[in-house]
């Protein structure tokens, strides 16, 4: 159930970004102004609330604004005009091995990463077990990280991710951490998660039978322009019909 509190608010907000030639053009604007490059705007006015407890889907194809969106939420991008207000700690299925320190073990990358979540070490004690047994690392997980495959990494992150009672999640459709048994896993822990009271779910995906089944409201991104925003059917059947 969503209540009228606001987690997530964006107003007018707009993100450039400076596409140059090559890096050696990139490094020289730092000492000249006459480097020439193009503008993207890559979110161009968008504006819109989302409230603590809502299951939201953001639909678009590639390039129409919806990692950036998402990097300004979680932290990694800032807005180049307009606000964005976020209140909550947010947990994103998004970039899994973010964060690590490669010559940290696995169990040291755990206090590292919920560290820079903004938890205190007497929440991460309390969380270290369900995110070791949940990774399924087995005696690796007091190795260095290091020596770890890709896919290790991933699982480490998202047991992170998924073990640390997130107020707003985000999730995109990266849920192939692993073999299959471990995916659905994966996909059973968010499902619980979400149902979890006042839990707010912002759902990237280009599968609108996923996004229905996990969502009730829609977002649809076009050119960096949210151009829909209402009940998930209806942002569904725009997304799927093309003609936007």
């Amino acid at each position: 159930m969503s209540s009228d509190k606001v987690v997530i608010r964006f107003s007018s907000v707009k993100k450039l970004y400076k596409l140059f030639r090559s890096d050696k053009q990139r490094l020289l604007s730092v000492f000249s102004k006459r480097v020439k490059y193009k503008e993207k705007w890559a979110v161009d006015d968008v504006s819109f609330d989302i409230r603590e407890g809502e299951s939201v889907a953001l639909f678009g194809v590639n390039g129409a604004g919806k990692s950036t969106v998402l990097k300004m939420i979680t932290g990694v991008a800032f807005p180049t005009e307009g606000w964005i207000d976020v209140n909550g700690r947010v947990s994103a299925l998004l970039e899994l091995t973010a964060g690590f320190d490669t010559e940290l073990t696995g169990r040291e990358n755990i206090y590292l990463k919920c560290q820079l979540m903004g938890m205190y070490d007497s929440e991460i004690k309390a969380s270290e077990q369900s995110i070791i047994d949940f990774a399924e690392l087995g005696d690796y997980i007091d190795q260095p990280t290091r020596t770890y495959s890709s896919g290790m990494l991933a699982r480490l992150g998202f047991a992170v991710n998924v073990n640390t009672d997130p107020e707003i999640f985000i999730v995109d459709e990266a849920l192939s951490t692993g073999d299959s048994r471990f995916r659905k896993k994966c996909l059973k822990r968010v499902r619980e998660i979400i149902e979890q009271d006042n839990v707010t779910l912002l759902f990237v995906t280009h599968s609108t039978e996923t996004a229905v089944s996990f969502c009730k409201r829609g977002l649809v991104m076009k050119a960096g322009k949210v151009i829909f925003d209402g009940p998930i059917d209806e942002a569904a059947e725009l997304y799927e019909g093309g003609s936007y």
